[in-house]
């Protein structure tokens, strides 16, 4: 039986074709393809809302202090434009994951960070994740309660490298070595399994290192886990595949 197309549209958004959108920190260094504020790194059209004042420095190393009602609005002005799921350009922001899922009432993930909980189930007994940050010393107990982290759960920053930390929290810079960078991720997942060597998978909380998750990969032999695989899979579920229906449509549909 054939059944014709619906040739009434359905309004009520500003903006579509674009149904995640991507809260983003005020800054100016370069984002190459793999990074969360590169547009050409996602399969799919995405949204971006840059966050006033919410520089690297103040996010990370300041906590985030005082920026809530700041990415309260943003998230709301995503949702208000098209937005089926928010996302956000800082693992750190984990901490605001409860109150701005509240705020926008639509599917929200604001940290890689979220994950934890499903790669440990998919590891067998006796391995356990390990965590590479942007810096360890601002990767407080509360961030790691936010997303159901244990307190014990070997973690390495990136603030000993030569260049990734330098640029993206101290200097403010506009040009990247990204050889550089992409040692100083390496090191840090060398320092990490010297720490654990019972670590069975990596979590990157930056969204900025998913361009250095296959150099991880093939480096150490271990799954990589990160922003790219958090959102594709949030994705997933408010946009599923369309395999064709596997019966009449209209006895499905009702």
């Amino acid at each position: 039986m054939q059944h014709t197309k619906p040739t009434i549209a359905r309004g009520g958004k500003a903006v579509y074709g674009a149904p995640l959108g991507i809260l983003m920190l005020e800054a100016r260094f370069p984002r190459i393809p793999g990074d969360m504020g590169n547009a050409t790194t996602w399969p799919f059209p995405v949204m971006y809302r840059v966050v006033k004042g919410a520089s690297p420095d103040r996010v990370v190393m300041q906590g985030a202090r005082g920026l809530l009602p700041d990415f309260l609005e943003a998230a709301a002005d995503l949702v208000a434009q098209g937005a089926e799921a928010i996302t956000t350009n800082c693992g750190f922001l984990a901490i605001f994951q409860k109150e701005i899922a509240e705020h926008v009432r639509v599917p929200v993930a604001t940290s890689s960070l979220l994950q934890f909980p499903w790669i440990q189930a998919t590891l067998p007994a006796g391995k356990r994740v390990g965590i590479i940050t942007v810096s360890k010393q601002s990767l407080t107990p509360a961030h790691l309660a936010a997303a159901g982290i244990p307190a014990d759960t070997p973690i390495v920053g990136a603030e000993g490298g030569k260049e990734f930390f330098r640029v993206l929290i101290q200097a403010g810079k506009e040009d990247m070595d990204v050889r550089l960078a992409a040692q100083d991720i390496l090191d840090a997942g060398r320092e990490l399994l010297a720490m654990a060597p019972d670590i069975g998978a990596i979590l990157l909380e930056c969204t900025n290192m998913p361009p250095y998750a296959f150099a991880l990969r093939e480096a150490f032999g271990l799954p990589v886990y990160d922003i790219y695989s958090l959102v594709t899979w949030l994705h997933a579920g408010i946009r599923p595949r369309e395999f064709g229906y596997p019966a009449d449509r209209a006895t499905i549909l009702g």
